[in-house]
């Protein structure tokens, strides 16, 4: 605790620095007012101290005000005499954060210490109310423009039904440092014609209004990048990969697209995918009893926006009778109880698994729900700290 002190009685002083100059804490006295300013200018203050005897009322105001104008987020405490007290009006209209009674005897300084502690704890309180409120004002706008650009009514051709579902992460602040975790997930479904459906999930690296520009630019050349490459998905990925790696706000700070694309046939049945360094995909075969994860991370190239030359792999499957396809983002493995102090556990893999086995009767709508549910429900109500995308196709 650093304490700045204006003061006009030397020999309190001492006491209050015998009081105050406790453990780690630093108390500084300044007698005039050209010393406290210089003083004030030179480190940073957790608080400052004013006698409103300084060395007079009219003398102290003037003080204040210069204090409250070179660091208006500083928090003042003042200390008067009893028959002072009528004085403290324009400080505390204008400022004061609170006051001390001093006595005679000086049995006040026994409560100089808690009073300034106090006052620092509730400034900080307060502090980090605004830092959440502002942090919660620009993720919001942030999902606002996420969400013009994330379909609502999904079509799926006959015989398949599809369901996804974006769900942002939650603001915390810790320690008094912001978290901000507004994030870059987005996904995608639309058909090229009766017979075809593009499914594509993706995640920009980082938070905020940098990471949302980064999906809007992929999500503009995705739908602007119409023609046959839809069908050879390794072509396209590697055709939005070339455009990314040509986009500043992308690539600012090592920023980078992990996208999972892929193409179902419905004539065929064929699901054909690429991934550039996103989690595989999972297929819950009903008839089978079976989830398994298709593909494996050696048939992953590198994230979008790292290398203009990079390649990447065309996968492909056939989406059997009664079974269920998820693509997701890794917030939904990465769930985890943030309160926790020790150890570390995730909703993970795993999890996925127990719920998905779980919802084996549910449609793609309820399973989607389940999986949300169970991963948030693991977190213990700490919420997510990343946001999560899940994309569910079945076939009849």
């Amino acid at each position: 605790m650093r304490i700045l002190a204006a003061w006009n009685d030397a020999a309190e002083a001492e006491l209050l620095g015998l009081y105050l100059n406790l453990d780690t804490n630093q108390f500084v006295v300044t007698y005039d007012e050209a010393t406290c300013l210089k003083r004030l200018l030179e480190q940073e203050w957790d608080a400052v101290l004013l006698s409103l005897a300084f060395p007079d009322i009219d003398s102290a105001y003037t003080l204040f005000d210069k204090i409250r104008e070179l660091q208006p987020s500083y928090p003042i405490v003042g200390a008067c005499f009893p028959h002072e007290v009528f004085q403290l009006a324009r400080f505390m209209t204008n400022g004061l954060r609170t006051y001390i009674l001093r006595d005679e005897v000086g049995d006040y300084l026994f409560l100089v210490l808690v009073t300034l502690e106090n006052t620092i704890a509730a400034v900080k309180a307060e502090r980090e109310q605004k830092i959440a409120e502002k942090l919660r004002e620009e993720i919001d706008s942030v999902r606002k423009i996420q969400e013009t650009f994330i379909p609502k009514n999904l079509e799926a051709p006959a015989g398949y039904r599809v369901a996804a579902r974006y769900e942002p992460s939650q603001i915390q602040v810790v320690g008094g440092a912001p978290v901000v975790l507004a994030g870059g997930d987005y996904y995608d479904v639309f058909r090229i014609n009766d017979k075809t459906l593009v499914l594509l999930v993706g995640d920009a690296s980082g938070h905020g209004m940098k990471a949302c520009m980064s999906i809007m630019i992929m999500h503009t050349l995705v739908r602007m990048i119409r023609s046959t490459l839809y069908m050879d998905t390794a072509a396209f990925v590697a055709e939005i990969n070339k455009h990314l790696c040509s986009q500043t706000i992308v690539q600012q700070e090592g920023g980078f697209i992990t996208l999972l694309y892929g193409v179902l046939n419905k004539e065929t049945n064929e699901f054909q995918w690429t991934s550039a360094g996103h989690p595989m995909p999972l297929l819950h075969d009903i008839q089978q009893e079976c989830i398994q994860q298709i593909g494996d991370h050696e048939k992953s190239g590198l994230p979008l926006g790292v290398c203009e030359d990079a390649e990447y792999e065309t996968c492909s499957f056939i989406l059997p009778p009664q079974s269920k396809l998820l693509l997701f983002t890794d917030g939904l493995v990465e769930a985890f109880p943030t309160h926790k102090t020790e150890g570390h556990s995730e909703y993970g893999i795993q999890g996925v698994f127990t719920t998905m086995y779980q919802s084996t009767e549910l449609g793609p709508k309820e399973t989607l729900e389940a999986l949300f549910d169970a991963s948030h429900a693991f977190t213990e109500g700490s919420g997510r700290h990343d946001d999560t995308s899940i994309v569910v196709l079945s076939r009849d």
